[in-house]
Formats: structure tokens, sequence, C-alpha cells
């Protein structure tokens, strides 16, 4: 009984950091960096979003291996449910008029400023959920698939084949709706829409392939925990 609450614990604070994560990635996205990549003549750029967006990756893969591909799917789900609450309050707080007196010369947030940093939703978001979505089903039916054909062996090989073939979806689609759905977003312009894609898509496959050591650790750590043996998973 003891060993199956520890379990449960440490699978709600996988599934706190993943919701985290999660709408974090969709609050900030709006703002896009640069870092000029001297030596390799390069720059690099990406939204701020992508800073959070592997980690619910790592997460994923994580349950899907101690806890089963049920119970990934159900966590997908719920960081879906969490995002769409979350992004209903918003446009409630930004419906709302601000007091006369919240500005920011009183340090407070005014109707205008409040819109730009938070409203910016709507088609954009749909489309940035809608993706998510689809691309993390498509990871974790990958993941379990290449479990079944290898036995539960070769964790490496399914963490990177099953992220970085989501990831190929992902970072295509989100950027094809966004030019497709809401082109006056700033991605009507082809060579904005390639230049993202790769940059995206780079960042993506080198986390894909970081995360691998993370991955390792977690997982070895909590199959020592609960006697776990290759391939096998925790049934809550």
């Amino acid at each position: 009984m003891k060993e199956k609450n520890q379990a449960l614990l440490i699978d709600i604070i996988l599934s706190g950091v993943f919701i985290s994560c999660l709408i974090t990635c969709n609050l900030i996205f709006l703002k896009f960096f640069s870092i000029k990549i001297n030596f390799l003549n390069f720059t690099f750029t990406q939204s701020v979003g992508l800073i959070a967006y592997p980690i619910t990756f790592l997460i994923t893969d994580i349950v899907s291996e101690i806890y089963g591909q049920k119970k990934a799917k159900y966590l997908v789900l719920a960081g879906i449910v969490s995002s769409m609450i979350v992004l209903g309050l918003i446009f409630l707080a930004d419906f709302l008029p601000a007091a006369n007196w919240s500005r920011p010369e009183n340090n407070k947030v005014d109707n205008e400023t409040f819109h730009l940093v938070f409203g910016q939703f709507g088609i954009a978001m749909a489309a940035s959920l809608f993706t998510y979505l689809v691309c993390q089903l498509i990871d974790i039916r990958i993941f379990h698939f290449w479990k079944k054909l290898t036995k539960g062996k070769y964790l490496w090989l399914r963490n990177n084949f099953s992220t970085i073939t989501s990831q190929l979806v992902d970072t295509f689609l989100i950027l094809f709706l966004l030019m497709t759905l809401s082109p006056e977003k700033g991605l009507e312009n082809w060579t904005d829409l390639k230049n993202l894609f790769i940059n995206g898509f780079l960042f993506k496959i080198l986390v894909a392939l970081l995360d691998t050591i993370p991955l390792y650790i977690l997982v070895n750590h909590l199959r020592n925990k609960f006697n776990l043996k290759i391939g096998e998973e925790i049934k809550l």
C-alpha cells in the first residue's frame, strides 16, 4: 500500500510539472527571440514558448514507460483541459474593464497592456492546442509501438524516434496552421516560415537527444524504487 501511494505521489508531481510547462508554453509563445551564433554564421530565432515545450515530451515518455500508454494519454488530455480552463479565465480577465487607477504609472496594468500580453489568443491558441494534442498522441503511440516491438529494451531508441517524429509533425503543422488561418500574425512570409521551421525542428532534435540522459536516470531510479523489470509498468 505504501509503495502504491508513493507511485501515486510521483505521478501527481510529474503531472504537475507537465501541466505547468504546457500552460507556460501557451502563455508566452508570442514572444520571439534571436541568438546569433557567430562561429556558424547563423542566427537562431524561435518562440520563447519552445523553452518549456520539450519538458512536456520528456514527462510523457517517463509516464509512458513507467505508468503505461493509457496513463500518458490521460495526462495529455488533462493538460489540454487545464489549458482551456486557463484560457477561459484569461479571456474573462481581458474582457473585464480595468479600474481608472489601474495604470502603469501606479505600478498596475491597464486594459491595453493586459490585452497586448495575454489577449493574443483565438485562432493561434486553438491551433497550438490542436497541434499539441495530435503530436503528443503520435508520440505516445510510436513510443509504445517500439516498446512492444523491442520487448521493453532500447529505451533510447523509442524515446528519440517518437519525439523526433512527433516534433517534425508538430513544427510543420503549427506553422502551417498559423500561416494559413492567421497570416496577420506575421507568418505570411515563406522565408520566415522556413527559418522558424528549421530552427524549431533542429532545436527540438537537439533537446530530444539531450533529454535521453535525464530520461534514463529518472526511469532507472523509478524502476529500482518500485522493483520493475524491463518493460514492466505500474498499474494505479
